[in-house]
């Protein structure tokens, strides 16, 4: 292997990686250095001329001439007759300046050379991704699907890097195959021993901030500010968003036009519903545009406990819980305060029947449990969902399914 294949070989990798050339150059003149030293001990009398543009380098050795039998130093010094043989017309006091062949160093040094080469640059593409990729950590990017497997999906980026998209990280509604273009955020950039490992999300909170930012350029401007998310990835979210500027209403700004801006945004998460709230410090205010669409009646706090008693009229309740109890679930986590939705005893319900019409099915103690938390009727349990009514009560699964089957079949 000559100079021109053996630097042709660093260029691939270079051209492919994408590494600069001052580190390319650096790089070559460390391998050379370390041939030199092993070779004739000291690299201290050697030029190296790396030619990026060309694919070529040149190793030229530098001696002062002296006369013969004055020698002190062979690494620095040569004496005239030997000069001669070289360059016949040189005298004493000059340089001489001697090419060193690469076939020289030998073909077991010239191959490890090679190998040095390889190493030096998969560390630096290693180096190059994670420092790439740790600035970018909270960015959306987009990268091409490589490998689905059962727990994660493997992506590549435009330059070739490896990423990860974990199934954890996915909506569940997620699918995708090979070849698919993904938009996710970089959620977290780590080290497993020397191999760089950027993680991908699509469920993080940041992705669908980014996402906003993305669409509504007052956010991007800093004229929106977006004070917290929480999200039920591809089911809700809710987002509460402030303006410092009195001329913006910061729900309609990232709502758009007839929905214009959030509509991409909701295609991208899979259909996920999406809340846009105005933020205030106002803590009941803030409940009741967190269970948004639900209408609230009145709310109780207990801010020690950090605990909210609200009430509505009978058909908002399951509103307030929404599907799948997400709605309460987001506004809890949102506000910081455990909810707990009651049933206003003041609002008459037609057709409903009272739970103690029941105490020859039902155990006065069960009925004294739902009465606690505010169901007082058939249809007061009946609009809260099983698993809600597990969490608020001390009563068994088992007990629960009874009374709901009793209390079911009274309206059937």
């Amino acid at each position: 292997m000559n100079s021109i294949e053996l630097v042709e070989s660093f260029s691939e990798f270079k051209d492919f990686k994408n590494i600069d050339r001052p580190t390319m150059m650096r790089v070559l003149e460390d391998v050379f250095k370390t041939l030199l030293r092993k070779k004739y001990g000291s690299d201290q009398n050697f030029d190296i001329i790396v030619n990026t543009d060309k694919g070529d380098l040149e190793i030229w050795r530098h001696r002062t001439i002296v006369e013969d039998g004055k020698v002190e130093d062979k690494l620095a010094e040569v004496d005239i007759t030997l000069a001669k043989t070289i360059e016949p017309d040189m005298e004493v006091g000059e340089e001489l300046y001697e090419p060193i062949s690469i076939e020289s160093f030998g073909r077991r040094a010239i191959l490890a050379a090679r190998q040095t080469l390889i190493s030096r640059v998969l560390d630096l593409e290693k180096d190059e991704v994670y420092k790439k990729y740790k600035d970018r950590v909270g960015d959306i990017i987009s990268a091409e699907v490589y490998q689905v497997w059962k727990k994660e999906i493997l992506l590549l980026d435009d330059e070739g890097n490896e990423l990860i998209l974990p199934k954890t990280e996915q909506i569940k509604t997620d699918f995708y195959k090979k070849g698919d273009s993904i938009r996710a955020v970089v959620k977290n950039v780590e080290l497993r021993g020397s191999n760089p490992l950027v993680i991908l999300s699509r469920t993080d909170a940041s992705f669908l901030a980014k996402l906003l930012e993305q669409e509504v350029p007052e956010i991007f401007d800093g004229l929106i500010v977006i004070k917290k998310i929480v999200r039920e990835p591809g089911e809700r979210a809710k987002v509460a968003v402030e303006s410092y500027d009195d001329r913006i209403d910061p729900v309609g700004a990232c709502v758009g036009m007839k929905g214009s801006r959030i509509h991409g945004i909701v295609r991208e998460l899979r259909n996920e519903n999406i809340d846009i709230i105005n933020y205030t410090s106002n803590v009941n205010l803030l409940l009741q545009r967190s269970l948004t669409p639900a209408k609230i009646e009145g709310i109780a706090l207990d801010d020690v406990k950090k605990r909210a008693s609200v009430y509505l009229k009978p058909d908002q309740v399951s509103l307030a819980i929404g599907k799948g109890g997400f709605n309460i679930k987001l506004a809890s986590k949102l506000t910081g305060y455990e909810i707990d939705v009651f049933r206003d005893t003041d609002t008459v319900v037609e057709d409903d029947v009272d739970l103690d019409e029941f105490s020859d099915e039902i155990d006065g103690w069960i009925i004294d449990q739902l009465k606690a938390i505010g169901c007082d009727t058939a249809k007061s349990v009946l609009e809260l969902d099983r698993d809600e009514l597990v969490r608020r009560t001390d009563l068994e699964e088992e007990t629960i399914d009874d009374v709901l089957k009793i209390l079911k079949s009274e309206f059937e």
